[in-house]
């Protein structure tokens, strides 16, 4: 599955004329293949053994290009970092208080909130965001 979603953020990419430079291209695969929502320098520790010369500004520039061409949203929560997402489609986030772990959940029934928002505020509701946090079983073994 995130090969495929791979694949397809990379040709939109192509679409909108970027190059794909092998720095881009670990980039955009470490975001598809961890289920972490990591942070820029997260990003940036994981591959900097394979790509000495590359800096953090390479890793927040690509993220960018990646946020404006629609392949990866970015998270933020209050804190200094912000985590990024490639999977772009609307789920909802289960956050660790403890180790700020944040783990995809899909709960479609919330989808009818935005209408009765719209409906009951006038407002012309663009989207919605829901996080639920907790302790994650990892922590939750540890203490």
């Amino acid at each position: 599955m995130a090969n495929h979603s791979l694949l397809e953020a990379i040709d939109a990419l192509k679409s909108t004329r970027v190059r794909m430079t092998p720095q881009r291209h670990a980039i955009l695969e470490f975001l598809y293949e961890t289920k972490a929502h990591p942070t820029a320098d997260e990003i940036y520790k994981a591959l900097e053994g394979r790509f000495p010369n590359m800096s953090v500004a390479t890793v927040y520039n690509n993220l960018r290009v990646f946020k404006e061409v629609g392949i990866v949203k970015e998270l933020s929560y209050g804190d200094s970092s912000s985590r990024f997402d490639c999977v772009t489609t609307n789920h909802y986030h289960v956050i660790c208080k403890n180790c700020g772990k944040i783990v995809d959940f899909h709960y479609p029934g919330l989808d009818e909130v935005e209408t009765l928002a719209e409906h009951v505020t006038g407002f012309e509701i663009e989207n919605h965001r829901m996080e639920i946090y907790g302790t994650c079983v990892t922590c939750k073994t540890a203490h």
